[in-house]
């Protein structure tokens, strides 16, 4: 990747400059705030861009209005049509209701409810269509076709890229001594906007990438590797196979490395929004802080920007990365003991946690297991504990007593 801004001559810094203009009260001009916390947790200076303030939670507001604002007269009579599963649908609803302009939206049957739900509210269409996005694209063509609307593409269009850009711009007038910017990547709208104005206002500064390892569709197409593209993840927003057109050299010429993370990395910088900021980030809107946690040694000691560039996480899925994070850190233990079934054991053992310190949760009897004897019983008992040494100390007082303690997994336990 060559650090040359000329290859970026479909979208440039004056299309940007261009673009926030237009942008003026429109959307939020979100806050750029240093996040001492996560500069603790890893070992930089942090600033996050919260994009999840936006109206619709996400960076997309920015994209879809400056390409909505632009389209003619005619464009605007005969409407647009959008293929999403997420924020790019509800941003393109949000903005062309806002402007008059009808829109239709095409989402995978499989995209749930309350995305659904979300985007009709913001008086959009929304037709299902297809299993993947590929199929609500091929059904988008054929609305396109029939009815001659605009398609608002999710990153390869350069209003889009341009508008998405203007998050750059922000950060780096309210920090102008950053080092690096840490952007996720799923087609490319997202980071090759924001390479194209950061490095025209500060050529020396670096933009470094982030994709899900399961889906590195950027990173295959610039370094040639061959890794397999797929699969479920938290990172849903940015799990894209094929990568921009427009975006890719972009990306190119001005991105110098692109990080994957894998799910626990994802998982753990969810949390640490949550419990560390007290703001509410979508897997793909932590992407940028699990890089620096995939990746300390490379952003140690440096001013780094991160965009929180999205918000919109199901209640369910954000309760259990918190538990399952406490698992992680062995705040929350599940054991599994043998005990011999007869009265006031389950008293002892509540007497032994209470002696440790720790609080009871939950306690399940399992009398039919074949691996005890018939007078025998397992008991699975979850606790809370203050630390890892606390939850090794309450796991050696049972061994001690003669329970044959095993450590389980908590989810499992509590499931």
């Amino acid at each position: 990747m060559t650090a040359t801004v000329t290859a970026t001559a479909t979208v440039t810094l004056a299309d940007v400059e261009a673009a926030r203009t237009l942008l003026n009260g429109q959307v939020i001009a979100t806050p750029m705030l240093p996040a001492p916390r996560l500069s603790a947790l890893t070992g930089a200076e942090v600033f996050v861009k919260y994009e999840n303030l936006q109206v619709t939670n996400s960076f997309k507001d920015r994209g879809a209005y400056v390409k909505l604002a632009r389209l003619d007269d005619a464009a605007r009579e005969r409407g647009v049509i959008a293929m999403s599963a997420g924020n790019h649908a509800q941003a393109v609803a949000y903005h062309a209701q806002r402007l008059g302009v009808p829109a239709t939206i095409v989402m995978p049957e499989t995209t749930p409810f309350v995305k659904v739900a979300s985007t009709k509210a913001f008086g959009a269409t929304v037709v299902l269509d297809g299993e993947t996005l590929a199929d609500s694209q091929r059904r988008a063509e054929a609305i396109i076709a029939e009815q001659g609307l605009t398609l608002v593409h999710p990153y390869d269009d350069p209003d889009i890229v341009a508008g998405q850009g203007t998050i750059a711009l922000e950060m780096l007038e309210a920090v102008p001594d950053l080092d690096t910017l840490v952007i996720p990547i799923g087609g490319g709208g997202l980071i090759s906007g924001n390479a194209v104005a950061a490095r025209g206002m500060k050529p020396d500064i670096e933009v470094v990438g982030v994709e899900a390892t399961l889906y590195p569709a950027m990173r295959n197409a610039i370094s040639g590797e061959t890794r397999p593209v797929g699969g479920p993840t938290l990172a849903e927003g940015i799990a894209v196979k094929n990568v921009g057109r427009l975006t890719r050299p972009i990306i190119e010429a001005l991105v110098s490395d692109i990080v994957l993370v894998d799910e626990a990395q994802l998982e753990q910088a969810v949390n640490a929004y949550l419990t560390l900021q007290k703001t509410m980030a979508e897997g793909a809107g932590a992407a940028g802080l699990a890089a620096m946690l995939a990746r300390p040694e490379r952003f140690r000691g440096k001013r780094v920007g991160l965009v929180l560039c999205g918000g919109n996480i199901d209640p369910r899925i954000l309760a259990s990365i918190m538990v399952r994070e406490l698992e992680r850190q062995s705040r929350i233990v599940s054991i599994r003991l043998t005990i011999p079934d007869r009265p006031g054991v389950l008293g002892a053992i509540a007497t032994l946690l209470g002696e440790h310190g720790a609080n009871i949760l939950e306690v399940v009897h399992h009398r039919l297991f074949l691996d005890v004897p018939a007078k025998g019983a397992k008991v699975d008992v979850t606790v809370e504990a203050r630390d890892r040494a606390h939850g090794r100390e309450i796991v050696e007082a049972f061994a001690a007593h003669g329970y044959d303690p095993e450590r389980i997994e908590t989810v499992k336990a509590i499931e």
